[in-house]
């Protein structure tokens, strides 16, 4: 999808970015964003941190609750055997 609005750039150099573009990427407040400039164009990107990337990330593999459990228990009990 492509979309482009308009804005200007206010005193101390500051953009708002429009909410339908902020949207479009999934920008909220508060969020980190990465500033660029290439080619004569000004690219705004948002930066992805690993709680991001992991609930809405390309998923690589996966696991079933029952194999998180019993790797949780594994570790565990190697663990206490060391100690």
């Amino acid at each position: 999808m492509s979309l482009a609005i308009e804005t200007r750039v206010g005193k101390k150099r500051v953009v708002v970015i429009p909410k339908a573009i902020a949207e479009a990427v999934g920008l909220s407040e508060g969020q980190r964003i990465r500033i660029r400039a290439e080619d004569g164009r000004v690219i705004i990107e948002p930066v992805r941190d690993a709680l991001w990337l992991a609930l809405h990330g390309r998923k690589i593999g996966y696991i079933e609750a029952e194999e998180l459990e019993e790797e949780s228990l594994r570790e565990q009990e190697k663990l206490a055997s060391t100690t």
